[in-house]
C-alpha cells in the first residue's frame, strides 16, 4: 500500500488542522488580494508574490510560481477568487512533481532479507528524537520490528530522551550512555538488529553544526561501521528540518546536505507556525523529497508527505 490508497480522512483533517496558522495568516490573504477585482493585474501578482515571500516559500520558488501564473493569467485575465486558487494550487503542484518522482511510500513494507537503516541528522532543537519516537510508532502500527540506535552521544539528555520515545513507542533502544562512540553505538545496533531480525533500524546522530568537515567525518565513520554489518545500509539518510525557522530551515538544508548524502526530508511542527510555505520552497529548491510532515505533537501525528493533498490543504477553507 501506498499514500495514495492510505491517506485517510483522518490524515485530511490532522493536516488541516495542522496548517491552520498558515492557512489564516499567510494563504487566506490570497483571497482579500483579489477581492473585487474582475481581473488579475500586475498589482495582484505583486500581491502574491509578497503573500508567498512572507509565508518563507522562498524567493527562488515564488519566482517561478509568479512567471507560470503570469503565462496562464496573460490567456484569460477575466477569472474570480476560485479560479485563482485553483490555477495557484495547479502551478504549485505542478513545480514541486517536476523536482522528483511521487514515490508510493509505505510504513509498510515488504519483509527484507536484512533491517531497512534510516541514519536521522540534524541540528538539535529541530524535533529530531521526537520525529524518531513518532516513526518508530508508525512502523510498529505498521507491524514492524524496530530498534533504535542512541547515536547523539554529544549530549546525556539526548540519551536520555531517546530512551523516553523508545518507551512511549514500546520499541528497544541500544546506547552506551554520553560521551561514547557514536560509530559504536550504530555497529551495536545493526548488530542486535540483525540478531533479532528487526524490520527497521533508526539511528539518531549529534545534532551540532559546528563545521562542515567534523560533521561529514563523524557522519562517514558511522556509515562505514554500519557497511561492516550491513553492506547497503544506511538506505536512508533522513534530513529533520524544524518548519517554523522558515529562512533557518533553508541553511540547515544546505549545511547538511553538503555535508552528507542525505536523500530524504521531515520538516516538524507545521502545526505551530504560519510559514508553512518552507514546505513547498525547500521541496523546490534542494531536489530532495519531503518524506515526512509533522503535524502536531502526539506520537501518532507524523505523516508520510503528499505533494498533492499538502498543497489541496493550504488553499482548503479552514475547518
Amino acid at each position: 500500500m501506498g499514500i495514495f490508497s492510505i491517506f485517510s480522512k483522518k490524515d485530511r483533517e490532522e493536516l488541516d488542522k495542522g496548517l491552520e496558522k498558515t492557512k489564516s495568516s499567510v494563504f487566506s490573504r490570497i483571497s482579500r488580494a483579489i477581492a473585487g477585482k474582475s481581473s488579475v493585474d500586475d498589482d495582484v501578482l505583486d500581491q502574491l508574490e509578497e503573500i508567498l515571500i512572507s509565508s518563507d516559500v522562498g524567493v527562488e520558488t515564488t519566482l517561478r510560481i509568479i512567471e507560470r501564473l503570469q503565462k496562464k493569467v496573460s490567456e484569460n485575465k477575466y477569472m474570480g477568487t476560485a479560479e485563482l486558487n485553483d490555477m495557484l494550487k495547479e502551478v504549485t503542484i505542478s513545480l514541486l512533481s517536476e523536482n522528483y518522482i511521487q514515490q508510493n511510500w509505505s510504513f509498510d513494507f515488504p519483509k527484507r532479507d536484512a533491517p531497512y537503516i534510516i541514519m536521522v541528522v540534524g541540528v538539535n532543537g529541530v524535533g529530531k528524537t521526537t520525529t524518531i519516537g513518532k516513526l518508530a510508532h508508525q512502523f510498529k502500527l505498521a507491524g514492524k520490528s524496530v530498534v533504535l540506535g542512541a547515536a547523539d552521544t554529544f549530549r546525556a539528555a539526548a540519551v536520555e530522551q531517546l530512551n523516553i520515545w523508545g518507551k512511549r513507542a514500546g520499541v528497544p533502544v541500544i546506547s552506551q550512555g554520553m560521551g561514547a562512540d557514536p560509530a559504536a553505538v550504530a555497529f551495536d545496533t545493526c548488530k542486535s538488529a540483525v540478531a533479532s531480525q528487526a524490520d527497521v533500524v533508526i539511528i539518531d546522530t549529534a545534532g551540532r553544526l559546528h563545521n562542515k568537515i567534523n560533521l561529514m567525518n563523524e557522519l562517514s565513520k558511522i556509515k562505514k561501521v554500519m557497511q561492516k554489518v550491513i553492506p547497503d545500509a544506511p538506505h536512508e539518510i533522513l534530513l529533520v528540518l524544524d518548519a517554523s525557522t522558515g529562512q533557518n530551515a533553508y541553511e540547515q538544508a544546505r549545511q547538511f546536505t553538503a555535508a552528507t548524502d542525505v536523500n530524504t526530508l521531515a520538516l516538524t511542527k507545521l502545526d505551530g507556525t504560519a510559514k508553512g510555505g518552507v514546505v513547498i520552497g525547500i521541496s523546490d529548491q534542494f531536489k530532495i523529497p519531503v518524506k515526512y510532515i509533522g503535524v502536531g505533537e502526539c506520537i501518532d501525528q507524523l505523516q508520510l508527505f503528499d505533494r498533492k493533498e499538502f498543497v489541496e490543504s493550504l488553499f482548503r477553507e479552514n475547518i
